[in-house]
């Protein structure tokens, strides 16, 4: 049997599970595993400016392609918790990411030894498994199990946690018989199958509820195959956006609190049955219950059994992989359909598509300082369909889904649970790398993008190129929104005057002086018909200099942005809203 360290036979196993990415901060106690990164040669490593950017950049890289798992790697004691925001971000959207860290020799763990920290415990709420291996002989089967258990069930992080000794120690470990556990995923049945399909034909207004697991279980064509065959309207979830294109004629538009459409909400309150696949009828998409729903009966369709009826008692739910139960679901409704015995949707699929023609939000304004709005509609002017667009939280996010378009799976890569300020830039730098080729657009907040702003270096070091729109009030502008309900103003405001930079007046922090600085480039557009010309010359600067390419607008410091406190038939409309069709000219559907 061949001898090696167990930091070899870790590396080995990696390569035979696929991984060909890996990101991270090296340190002391995880210098052997580096060492045995180096030496195995096979996986690309691209060091991250903080620990927690790395565990982004391996979320990013996760959510851009089925079958990819990105890995993070650090040290002992804060390295690795720098990463538990990664986990919990991954774990909270179901997104397989491999933590590696390192730790203090066995016989020092109990000893308050430098940065030994029992990290496994303080993961292992955010992980679907956190193990400190204390025998070198354990090594291969725990990385083996790591992997099983990241692609098994629903998906989510595992933190390895590795001493120095037993990195170094050598173990007996054949890779060229080594093989992947298979995966276990739960199948709906035939009479699951029938079932569902039975109360989806005896309902008038049918919606279908798509979830980030369609976009994770890569079923977004058969989901579209399903809506077609039964004519039913699809209502994306922000996890699944993407999931059918924005401008097929059975997407209904997106329902919720605040990412969500004037048209989506209004469709969903005249539906009476809704079939959930994938979701997990998260509350900024439900909004309160009693409204959501009242008048409508449910199925649920979910990968992990214990989500079902979590939130709500559904009137039927299957745990099952979205993809075989959409399979089985097309089976189904495929045999009915010859049979002559699928209802006729046409008049309510008509009708949602009516509503998306009318009920639409004001994008064209020419206030300066800019309005965010402009902002999207211009996005939308530059960047076509095969954009991939990255963001996590505040109102950027939550305008840009209102507004924004999107056409393809895994083209709106958010961090939706977990929402972690800082987010964005590592992200995206995951996701460009993961796809080279592809268009990737980033849109933040001004305070999101301060977060981790120092990840822009790690895009110049090791040319990363994409483009960074970085809308800027100088404000907490979602926190601040959401203050009104408390009368106040307080600790929200970002603005000052920069000693430095006296143009800006009171937008404070210079992002085209310190982006440059980073080693990247930068353009501020303070006029609308600016931002156009701008946005086609950062997609040429990225191309010319491969590093990423910031636009910062400088908006109107206080922007109401559409959203409800409670209730999806309650959402305040704080802007105007379009009543020609210039004032929406971006639009999917021309308003009439």
């Amino acid at each position: 049997m061949p001898r090696m360290t167990a930091a070899r036979a870790a590396v080995e196993i990696l390569k035979r599970e696929g991984v060909e990415v890996a990101f991270g901060v090296p340190g002391a106690a995880i210098s052997p595993f580096y060492a045995a990164l180096k030496a195995a040669g096979g996986i690309n490593h691209t060091l991250a400016r903080h620990v927690e950017g790395a565990s982004h950049m391996a979320e990013g890289y996760t959510r851009t392609k089925p079958g990819n798992i990105g890995v993070c790697v650090g040290t002992s004691g804060p390295a690795g918790t720098d990463m538990i925001t990664g986990l919990y971000s991954a774990s909270a959207d179901s997104i397989p990411i491999l933590c590696i860290t390192g730790q203090a020799a066995t016989a020092r763990i109990h000893k308050e030894d430098f940065q030994a920290v029992d990290i496994a415990s303080i993961a292992r709420p955010v992980t679907k498994a956190a193990t400190t291996v204390l025998e070198a002989a354990q090594v291969p089967g725990v990385f083996q199990q790591a992997f099983h258990l990241m692609r098994s069930g629903r998906p989510g992080p595992v933190l390895i946690d590795l001493p120095a000794d037993v990195q170094l120690t050598e173990i007996e470990f054949d890779p060229e018989t080594y093989q992947p556990l298979p995966v276990y995923k739960p199948s709906a049945t035939r009479a699951q199958a029938e079932k569902a399909i039975a109360l989806l034909q005896e309902s008038e207004r049918p919606l279908i509820v798509a979830g980030g697991g369609v976009i994770n279980a890569d079923a977004s064509e058969v989901l579209v195959e399903f809506a077609e065959l039964t004519g039913v309207p699809v209502v994306p979830t922000l996890m699944g956006w993407g999931a059918i294109p924005d401008d097929h004629e059975l997407n209904a538009g997106m329902v919720g609190l605040q990412t969500s459409h004037r048209y989506g909400n209004e469709t969903f309150l005249a539906s009476d049955f809704v079939l959930g696949i994938g979701n997990r009828w998260a509350n900024r998409h439900t909004g309160g219950l009693e409204v959501y729903t009242a008048g409508r009966r449910f199925v649920h369709v979910d990968i992990e059994p214990t989500q079902i009826g979590r939130i709500f008692a559904p009137d039927y739910g299957i745990a099952s992989d979205a993809r075989a139960a959409l399979e089985r679901f097309v089976e189904v409704a495929g045999e009915l359909g010859a049979a002559g015995e699928l209802k006729d949707r046409g008049e309510w699929a008509v009708a949602t598509q009516r509503r998306r023609a009318t009920l639409q939000r004001k994008t064209h304004f020419d206030d300066v300082p800019l309005k965010p709005q402009r902002v999207y509609e211009e996005m939308n002017r530059a960047f076509g369909p095969e954009t991939r667009y990255v963001t996590t939280i505040g109102l950027s996010q939550i305008g840009g889904a209102q507004l924004l378009h999107v056409y393809r799976p895994r083209h709106w890569i958010n961090c939706g649970q977990a929402g972690p300020l800082g987010w964005t830039i590592p992200a995206a730098l995951g996701v460009a790398i993961a796809d080279p080729q592809a268009q990737v657009v980033a849109l933040s907040g001004d305070y999101d993008f301060q977060f981790m702003i120092e990840e822009l270096a790690v895009g110049a070091q090791h040319r990363i190129p994409y483009v960074h729109v970085l809308v800027n009030n100088s404000y907490l502008g979602l926190i601040r929104q959401a203050q009104r309900n408390f009368d106040m103003d307080f600790q929200v405001r970002l603005e000052f005057e920069n000693l430095n930079s006296p143009e800006l007046g009171v937008y404070g922090v210079d992002h085209v002086k310190v982006v440059e600085g980073l080693g990247c480039k930068a353009i501020r557009v303070t006029e609308p018909d600016r931002l156009l010309p701008a946005f086609e010359e950062a997609g040429k600067l990225a191309a010319e200099y491969r590093v990423p390419v910031v636009v910062e607008a400088i908006l109107e410091r206080v922007t109401d942005i559409s959203m409800a406190a409670a209730d999806i038939d309650k959402v305040n409309e704080f802007e105007e809203l379009a009543i020609a069709p210039g004032d929406a000219p971006t639009a999917v559907r021309p308003l009439v």
